[in-house]
């Protein structure tokens, strides 16, 4: 569906989708490529989803005056590191899952090995894009920043780390400061990272501003988890993309699970009005990511 013309912000959005996906196919191998069929998974597996992560890379830089040329080695490493994870994450030895994005998930298009070494090939090639990638025109100290935040907020003290505690509690009843501990490493940590690589690619990105920024990103990775968990429930494969139930199948700790379905939407809620709030700073330069929160706020997948 084309974006309304009559909705700046939505347009924009658009924008930035299909400039990541152009971005995208330039950084990934060819899928004929040597070894093809790797590369063909990996096309496979990075092809789709709500790109919710570069674009609040875009954004967020938007939102400080960045050129998006300058972001785009950014917006598609955190990407990268997402699908990596997603591959790895429905794995029969992780979270066992057949669909993705609407699709067989990739050990099933094409077989466990695979998945795993398409995994391992877009984790380096996301700090290979970052290292290597020059056309933005950043200096060395800023790629160099990039790859700090983003090697910690995948690593055993994030994402990963979050990732195992995940495992590690099924079939365990976590309290609700753990569940929001595990979350914060889980899915925060690699949301946080999009602003904090935003403020990288600024030549003076002013104190205040990226911590309203790094302030919106823990309240809107806490809030989008908690939808993760509401949808996963009230949702269907069919809208979702991916099996529904599967937190309640798996024995997973959840919000609704701990605090009902009303009251976990609640808190989503005040999260999303924290995360606005936290904006206030940056005026309407931060309007397109307002829009994007709200639509955000507002999925159904």
């Amino acid at each position: 569906m084309s974006p309304d013309p009559a909705d700046p912000a939505a347009a924009l959005i658009a924008g930035y989708r299909e400039r990541l996906a152009e971005a995208l196919a330039q950084r990934l191998p060819a899928a004929g490529q040597y070894p093809a069929r790797l590369h063909e998974a990996m096309r496979y597996a990075s092809d789709g989803g709500k790109r919710l992560r570069p674009l609040l890379v875009y954004l967020s830089g938007r939102a400080l005056g960045i050129d998006a040329h300058r972001l785009d080695a950014a917006a598609c490493a955190v990407e990268m590191i997402h699908v990596y994870s997603l591959v790895h994450d429905d794995l029969p030895a992780m979270d066992d899952d057949a669909l993705r994005r609407g699709r067989p998930t990739t050990h099933i298009a094409f077989d466990e090995a695979t998945a795993i070494l398409v995994g391992d090939a877009l984790q380096t090639l996301a700090f290979q894009t970052l290292a290597d990638d020059a056309a933005g025109g950043l200096s060395a100290s800023q790629r160099l920043r990039m790859v700090a935040i983003l090697a910690h907020a995948a690593g055993s003290r994030g994402m990963v780390g979050g990732q195992a505690v995940d495992l590690e509690s099924e079939h365990r009843q976590l309290t609700l400061a753990e569940l929001e501990a595990l979350h914060i490493h889980k899915t925060g940590a690699l949301i946080r990272a999009c602003m904090q690589m935003a403020c990288a690619a600024a030549d003076d990105c002013p104190a205040d501003a990226a911590q309203a920024l790094d302030r919106y990103g823990k309240c809107v990775g806490l809030a989008f988890q908690i939808q993760d968990d509401v949808l996963d429930v009230e949702g269907s494969a069919d809208t979702l993309g991916k099996t529904a139930g599967k937190d309640h199948a798996s024995g997973k700790s959840t919000y609704p699970a701990l605090l009902g379905l009303g009251a976990a939407r609640q808190r989503a809620e005040e999260l999303f009005a924290q995360a606005r709030e936290a904006l206030g700073l940056l005026g309407t330069r931060a309007d397109a990511l307002l829009a994007f929160t709200e639509a955000i706020r507002q999925r159904a997948h």
